[in-house]
């Protein structure tokens, strides 16, 4: 639910727009202010959860975000929905981090890559699924109040998850000292407002008229993560429990999957937008078709998934490296049909290069976050899991403003500014519209292509240390990891 939401609620915008007479800039913050507020709040509640109880802020995450998501499909007026968005930005941030961290707690050796295969299927599925879901509920729910359903769709599955997981989650991982909750809040207060700065600018990007000025946002971004580097150090050195261990810090193999992971994301997820844009815009087509050329993306995405959770144990980095290959061969083979076929079959064929891609996917994305995670201690898996998945946000937010930046420049430039408003869903548009936008696809994917091949070269990096052996195992991790395994099954 959580990560859908980056994506279903694209789809809902014109109807939003014309429900509640939403200008431009509260239908940015009603999208920037989730991802702004995902992105911030991962940190820290994967700290707060390594300390205390990884359960109830799982449990207190999710009951955040259904009563947040009740809300969003209540609101009277654009304003409102952007703060509820805020608000359900942050419920979703206290949920996820758990999530990877009860994985490094409760699963081992294969175990623990095939439970990392069925996070990656979760995370393919609902990113790539938003566009059809979206379509399918504003279909069904009608154009003009659809977009409630959007958001209400949460509720009644919140409500069932969260009896069952406060149920069948573990609670204090028993290996845990017991001990007063020690949080560095000077620490998370500058990383914080690093995060927030440094995203800020990515997430404000429309490709329409942006103002150069929001680029300023970056420099004190810079400065006050200098400075979060530098007070985790002094906290190190004083033995006084930083936000990010210093021994999570020195693993080379969960720096070199945190790499990974940012680039592929700001690869892969910038493409769902452009391809939306241009196939609701450029051709035409209806949301829920628009969607359903991009189930195949989802479809073989889940299914590599589980293939690449069962085969990382054994081939460790070639998994990923062949899932990048997959992926760059798979969206050039949509450049090229973007450029080259229109209309109907110009669809089928992008969902065909997109399967294709989806494919790939599902070999990258959970055996990369089992890879990263290996040498990682499960008493600071939380955190381990905030960071990696804060890197993902911001690279998903650079991603997604680098593509639709192209991809609205090339309209625009070809004398077509505000055709991506004024396009009619279902109504077809002439063979030149048609041209534009694939030329505008082509141009935004090229842009994933680069950032999927930045992600392909790290990983061959990693690949070939791995090979000579110049790699850390830290000692005792997984010893104690499967003494608290076996501890937690026999309890």
């Amino acid at each position: 639910m959580t990560l859908l939401d980056v994506s279903i609620v694209n789809v809902a915008l014109p109807s939003i727009e014309s429900s509640l007479g939403a200008g431009s800039s509260q239908v940015q913050w009603i999208v920037a202010g989730y991802a702004l507020a995902f992105g911030l709040v991962l940190v820290p509640s994967g700290r707060i959860g390594d300390l205390s109880s990884r359960r109830l802020m799982f449990v207190l995450g999710l009951s955040g975000f259904v009563l947040t998501s009740a809300a969003a499909g209540a609101v009277q007026s654009a304003t409102a929905l952007a703060v509820v968005r805020l608000a359900q930005g942050i419920s979703a941030g206290l949920v996820n981090p758990q999530v990877l961290a009860l994985i490094q707690q409760l699963f081992s050796g294969a175990e623990r890559a095939r439970a990392f295969g069925a996070f990656g299927t979760t995370v393919g599925l609902s990113t790539a699924v938003g566009p059809l879901l979206g379509g399918a509920i504003l279909a069904v729910f009608g154009e003009q109040e659809g977009w409630r359903g959007v958001f209400l769709v949460n509720v009644p599955i919140g409500l069932v998850l969260i009896p069952l997981a406060w149920r069948w989650l573990p609670g204090r991982d028993p290996d845990r000292a017991r001990g007063t909750l020690h949080l560095d809040v000077p620490g998370l207060l500058l990383l914080a407002a690093a995060t927030v700065l440094g995203m800020l600018p990515f997430v404000l990007t429309t490709g329409q008229g942006d103002s150069a000025a929001r680029w300023w946002f970056l420099l004190p971004a810079a400065v006050l993560l200098a400075a979060f580097v530098a007070w985790e150090r002094r906290q190190g050195r004083r033995g006084r429990g930083p936000v990010v261990d210093g021994e999570l810090v020195r693993t080379r193999s969960y720096r070199n999957g945190a790499l990974v992971g940012i680039a592929y994301f700001a690869g892969f997820t910038g493409i769902f937008l452009v391809v939306t844009l241009y196939l609701q815009s450029g051709l035409g087509l209806a949301p829920w078709q628009a969607g359903l050329v991009q189930t195949p993306f989802a479809v073989l995405s889940a299914l590599f998934a589980q293939i690449g959770g069962r085969q990382v144990a054994a081939r460790g980095r070639k998994v990923v490296v062949l899932g990048l290959v997959v992926v760059a061969a798979g969206l050039l083979a949509a450049d090229l049909a973007a450029a080259a076929v229109q209309g109907t079959s110009g669809a089928v064929a992008l969902a065909a290069c997109l399967a294709v891609a989806g494919a790939g996917s599902g070999l990258v994305i959970s055996p990369n976050q089992t890879l990263a995670l290996a040498d990682v201690p499960p008493r600071v898996a939380g955190v381990a899991g905030g960071v990696l998945q804060t890197g993902q946000r911001v690279g998903s937010a650079v991603g997604v403003a680098a593509t639709t930046s192209i991809f609205f420049s090339t309209v625009v430039g070809a004398g077509l500014g505000g055709r991506a408003e004024q396009a009619g869903a279902g109504q077809g548009t002439p063979p030149q519209v048609q041209d534009v936008f694939g030329q505008a696809l082509s141009d935004g994917l090229r842009v994933s292509i680069a950032l999927v091949l930045l992600a392909l070269v790290v990983a061959v990096v990693d690949l070939l240390r791995r090979e000579h052996g110049d790699e850390e195992h830290p000692r005792g991790h997984h010893g104690a990891h499967d003494a608290s395994v076996a501890k937690h099954r026999a309890g």
